[in-house]
């Protein structure tokens, strides 16, 4: 095994050498969109929007931006997925499209059915191999690359349909990944396979001590989880005590800052953190260094970006955009905006709204950090409460008055015209001490929000609970474990099931 690790150090550092610096530049993307489209020129899609005559013109994006409408998942399901669901050939994408993948969706919502395609599925293997080679820069000792990587994600397990396979995208990727990685990688086949998120965990506890484990992936509020809970079951002081190797936590879904106390209070040696922005819908871009601000996004992965800036100009009150066909490209945007990211993808998606928000970092560098989500903000009467604006003022409460509080959501409630807050924290807290400190931290960061709270907006509630409660709620309605996150800003449906989750367990 020293000699193992001793090669794949070596390996790693020589693959680093060669992507140092590469694929930041513009032209990349322009190569990339004419790529996709050529490839799909003589699909029902690319005959629909004249694929073949913008590729003659001589601004491209400008020619693709005019022909093809930017849309969101249930439009482009509508229009045009639910064929190829069905086993339309050539329809987005050459040939038919045989796997699809099923995103978590949001609380109350059913999953999302996303393409999967050969061509993405070489894009995720390229992508992670790059992104493992920027572990060289950690300078991390030989002993951690014969470790293994502990990947926390879904049931891998496929299902079979009339017309094509579907399942966590995990499974789907599985089923492509070299024999030669599988040794590398845990909890195994017989483990990823289980679907009850708890019978999972108890089965990796078991497994724990004859594994080495040296890196894990995963959502933090599951894996921070089950790392405590290892802990718990042997008896130890820290996770270290039983993988003394692991050294580097691969993160992403969720903002981190609210776990790194608990992640730190269980860790003896250093683990350095590294953010990654991966989905079902494609591998966007991941931290190069933790050192670095945000992540790289990736512009020759097979994905053609574009950005809506998040602001009244281009969305309505109800975050829906306002015109189908205005967009940036990555050689219009600046630094300090909220944007709205499209992906037109090598699965057959095509200005494709994903909902997410993404403010660039470091323009140069291509860096990017998620700010939220389109339909993740509040504004009752002209707050325009992002989440951004919530998480940082959560941060600077819980740094000045040395407390965690690691899960949280909250709600409008219109007919009183507030806001209401929920926390979730084992700590000791004032109630209404904190929620006064969260919303004078929201004055301040958010000038709507000081003037709306002036005027219009009453004073918000609050509702302390055990942090165990939001991972409670989230099993009680079968979205424990994997890429499955506790809801921030609730929407109507998520608040009335919340609420009746609390009421049903006497906590409200």
């Amino acid at each position: 095994m020293p000699i193992i690790g001793k090669l794949l150090k070596k390996t790693t550092e020589i693959s680093y050498k060669r992507n140092f610096n590469k694929g930041k530049e513009y032209v990349n993307q322009l190569k990339t969109l004419a790529s996709l489209m050529e490839k799909a020129k003589s699909t029902a899609f690319g005959l629909k929007h004249d694929f073949h005559q913008s590729l003659n013109e001589s601004d491209v994006v400008e020619e693709y931006q005019m022909r093809v409408p930017i849309t969101d998942y249930e439009e482009f399901y509508t229009n045009w997925l639910k064929e190829s669901i069905e086993g339309a050939k050539d329809h987005t994408w050459p040939g038919k499209i045989k796997h699809y993948a099923l995103s978590s969706g949001t609380t109350g919502s059913p999953s999302k059915r996303i393409p999967v395609t050969e061509e993405m599925i070489r894009s995720f293997q390229k992508t992670s191999l790059r992104q493992i080679s920027t572990l060289h820069e950690l300078d991390l000792p030989e002993t951690f690359f014969s470790a293994s990587i502990l990947l926390v994600g879904g049931c891998t397990k496929l299902t079979k349909k009339k017309t094509h396979i579907e399942g966590d995208l995990s499974g789907i990727l599985k089923k492509y990944t070299s024999f030669v990685v599988n040794p590398f990688t845990k909890p195994g086949n017989r483990i990823t396979g289980i679907r009850d998120w708890n019978k999972k965990m108890d089965m990796i506890i078991k497994k724990a001590p004859s594994w080495n484990v040296g890196m894990i992936a995963g959502v933090p509020s599951w894996c921070i989880m089950l790392m405590e809970k290892i802990i718990e079951f042997y008896k130890l002081e820290t996770i270290h005590d039983i993988w003394p190797n692991f050294q580097v936590y691969v993160h992403g879904g969720v903002f981190m800052e609210p776990y790194i106390q608990r992640l730190e209070k269980i860790s003896k040696g250093k683990v350095h953190l590294l953010d990654t922005y991966l989905a079902s819908e494609g591998y966007f871009a991941y931290q190069s260094s933790p050192e670095s601000e945000g992540m790289q996004l990736l512009l020759n992965s097979g994905i053609f970006y574009e950005f809506i800036p998040f602001n009244s100009d281009f969305f309505d009150e109800h975050g829906n955009v306002k015109n189908k066909h205005e967009a940036f490209n990555l050689s219009q945007v600046t630094e300090g905006v909220d944007y709205a990211m499209v992906i037109s993808t090598n699965a057959g998606l095509w200005r494709y709204m994903i909902g997410d928000l993404v403010r660039f970092v470091d323009v140069d560098e291509r860096e990017i950090k998620i700010t939220g989500r389109i339909k993740q903000f509040l504004s009752l009467c002209g707050e325009h409460l992002s989440l951004d604006n919530i998480n940082s003022a959560i941060q600077n409460v819980c740094k000045r008055e040395g407390i965690e509080i690691p899960e949280f959501s909250l709600f409008a409630e219109n007919i009183d015209q507030r806001h209401a807050w929920f926390i979730g924290t084992d700590d000791l807290i004032d109630p209404k001490l904190i929620m006064d400190l969260i919303d004078k931290e929201l004055c301040v960061l958010n000038d709507d929000y000081a003037s709306a709270r002036k005027f219009n907006l009453k004073s918000p509630t609050i509702n302390v609970l055990p942090v165990k409660t939001f991972y409670r709620f989230m099993e009680s309605i079968g979205k424990s474990g994997a890429q499955n996150k506790v809801p921030r800003v609730m929407n109507e449906y998520q608040s009335e099931s919340w609420l009746k989750y609390l009421a049903k367990s006497g906590l409200n």
